[in-house]
């Protein structure tokens, strides 16, 4: 595999495509194994996603202490549960990374 994520454009666009919005329903049976990873609002899906696949553990760590990437917490599922929340989920095996849909600015 390319080792710059920056450079892997054929990559990102395989995960630009397969990633999609989905019902938190759909992904409870991935968070009871503890494959849902939560990316914020403030980061890029996508890019997340890229770096995750080539195992970018510098991005990956600054963005866990940030608090900005993290495994889904009890809170978060119960949350989306009760809102039969709708996310953006992307999967990089063996992860879900999802994002709560963007907030419009209208």
């Amino acid at each position: 595999m390319k080792t710059n994520p920056e450079k892997d454009t054929e990559l990102h666009d395989k995960i630009n495509r397969e990633t999609g919005r989905v019902k938190w329903s759909e992904l409870e049976r991935h968070f009871a194994s503890g494959s849902v990873i939560y990316v914020s609002e403030e980061l890029d899906l996508i890019d997340v996603a890229l770096r995750v696949a080539h195992d970018d553990k510098d991005s990956i760590l600054k963005w866990m202490t940030a608090g900005t990437v993290a495994k889904v917490s009890d809170l978060q599922a119960q949350t989306w549960t009760a809102a039969d929340a709708t996310l953006w989920a992307s999967v990089v095996s063996p992860f879900v990374l999802v994002q709560p849909e963007k907030k419009s600015l209208h």
